[in-house]
């Protein structure tokens, strides 16, 4: 009986470890969700790096603003993305530019998301064909 007692109380013990473990992984994750990098969607075809950053550097000290182009021809692919120092500047820069005219067009602003990790592109290119495959 006594080792049933003792085996709960651990039990009991590692349960209120764990909860307050992910309560602290919570928080993290909150913490983390603040940004201080901006994903800037609906660019003009025109709008270059230097005139992005010129675009937002009134909201604060902008550590790198790149627009983004297709690899081919060089061509702007119509979005870009702008980092900010703190993340106090990225978010008045997102409530005051989401929306706005920026070379013509209305952009559209919000906080920049982790791409997903990529996977193979379906094939098995000059690879190990295995054991099973038969030629």
């Amino acid at each position: 009986m006594a080792c049933f007692n003792k085996f709960g109380a651990t039990l009991k013990q590692s349960i209120s470890a764990s909860s307050a473990m992910s309560a602290q992984s919570s928080m993290l994750n909150a913490i983390r969700c603040v940004s201080s990098k901006l994903f800037i969607g609906g660019l003009s075809y025109g709008t270059d790096d230097r005139s992005l950053k010129d675009a937002f550097t009134s909201f604060g000290d902008v550590t790198e603003a790149r627009v983004i182009t297709d690899r081919e021809t060089g061509r702007s692919r119509g979005f870009g993305f702008v980092n900010f120092s703190c993340d106090e500047s990225a978010t008045s820069a997102l409530s005051a530019m989401d929306g706005q005219e920026l070379n013509g067009r209305n952009i559209r602003v919000s906080y920049a998301q982790e791409r997903a990790p990529r996977t193979g592109f379906g094939g098995n290119y000059g690879g190990d064909r295995g054991s099973n495959d038969q030629f």
